[in-house]
């Protein structure tokens, strides 16, 4: 490369930086597009109200207690040991 290619390369990559930097500002930063309206959130209380009892009542089904059908004489059902 000549002295002349690297001053050529060098004051186009300049004026290419100052375009891209207007252009930019004009497009992405101005301040309409820094607006923002947002919903205002009701605090966290620490008062918990009582569930309903049609659905959380002493005599239903407990989701967590293990079932067991029948007796498995098999503890590991997918091995090939049996």
């Amino acid at each position: 490369m000549k002295q002349k290619d690297i001053l050529l390369i060098g004051v186009v990559v300049f004026i290419t930086a100052i375009a891209s930097f207007f252009i930019s500002n004009a497009l992405f930063a101005s301040p309409k597009n820094r607006q923002q309206k947002v919903e205002i959130v009701s605090p966290i209380t620490t008062e918990f109200n009582k569930p309903d009892a049609k659905f959380f009542n002493s005599n239903a089904v407990d989701p967590t207690k293990l079932i067991e059908i029948g007796n498995n004489p098999n503890p590991t059902p997918f091995s090939n040991k049996q």
